[in-house]
């Protein structure tokens, strides 16, 4: 008999995608017949298909929608994305972020669909869409809660440290240090979220003074420019060139460690296993922040921006 025919819905935003990988892991050692295909925004489809288990990755084109919602090729995107889940024959649908956009397109499938009930989900209006609702703490940390929700939905519990089980790019990108380096992930979706300029440059010729090449990436025009000032002000310092998200995680995956703001990068580090440290000046890391065991450390909180040496003491990278 085939394994069961299995679609998760985990949209947006590069964090939450990520806090879901381990979710992914358990299944697919609870129940190795399992096909499992993801709905998830167009930007991270190659990301997830990083993760071995994950055998087709449907992109959905909701976010460019949002920006341009005149634009003909963006409906017509998402025409493709709606006809690709409903042609396909599902036994399981299970929407792990609990919005109602989330569950409007958990909703193409003509099959189950199962979610978080109104106590427990995000969006309480998502609750009403699900054909089974299921009840799962709030306090949890995200990652855990979506272990939670998929191991009610097959009848196991997780167990142990999350495993997020992303492949690791053979290599680094061409362009990046020979040597040893540290990813410096200074960039925020907001102001308020980011370590001030003369932090990361103290920290960045603490590891120059160490032997390690700090890299700087950006995305935006704006956080180029700032990379580029950080770098300039570093012995040895890289403002990376533009990359894309797979090129992002072949930088991570063979950097010595990463230091990060709340970003969705800094736990992108912490699901290829590199040793992080999140950087949290505006937001309580508690539900939200790095997950993943011993390799990742949480500083600072809501308010709180850590100093310089309590950054640098944490990831403990020294001389090795």
């Amino acid at each position: 008999m085939p394994g069961p025919r299995v679609l998760f819905v985990k949209l947006s935003s590069l964090g939450d995608v990520i806090h879901h990988l381990p979710a992914v892991t358990d299944l697919a050692e609870k129940r190795p017949d399992a096909r499992i295909a993801w709905a998830v925004e167009e930007a991270y489809a190659d990301l997830v298909t990083l993760h071995p288990s994950v055998s087709e990755a449907i992109p959905v084109a909701l976010r460019g929608l949002r920006r341009n919602p005149l634009a003909p090729s963006g409906w017509r995107r998402m025409a493709r994305a709606r006809n690709a889940i409903r042609s396909r024959v599902w036994d399981f649908v299970i929407d792990t972020q609990g919005l109602a956009k989330s569950a409007v397109v958990a909703r193409f499938a003509r099959a189950p669909t199962f979610g978080l009930d109104a106590k427990s989900v995000r969006e309480r209006f998502a609750a009403r869409m699900y054909d089974v609702k299921i009840r799962v703490p709030r306090d949890l940390h995200a990652v855990e809660r979506n272990r939670r929700l998929v191991g009610e939905v097959f009848g196991y519990t997780p167990e142990g440290t999350a495993r997020y089980g992303l492949l690791r790019p053979d290599a680094a990108p061409e362009w990046a240090s020979q040597g040893r380096y540290v990813v410096m992930l200074h960039a925020a979706s907001r102001a308020a979220k980011r370590w001030p300029d003369e932090h990361w440059i103290a920290l960045g010729k603490l590891l120059a003074s160490l032997d390690y090449v700090a890299v700087f990436p950006a995305g935006s025009a704006a956080e180029r420019a700032v990379a580029q000032r950080l770098a300039a002000a570093i012995p040895q310092a890289i403002a990376a060139p533009p990359m894309s998200l797979v090129e992002a995680a072949a930088l991570l995956a063979h950097a010595s460690g990463a230091f990060g703001v709340d970003t969705g990068l800094t736990h992108l580090a912490v699901a290829l296993d590199v040793p992080t440290v999140g950087i949290y000046c505006a937001t309580d890391p508690a539900l939200t922040g790095l997950h993943g065991g011993p390799h990742a450390v949480n500083i600072g909180g809501a308010g709180q921006a850590p100093a310089v040496e309590a950054v640098a003491a944490a990831i403990g990278l020294g001389g090795a």
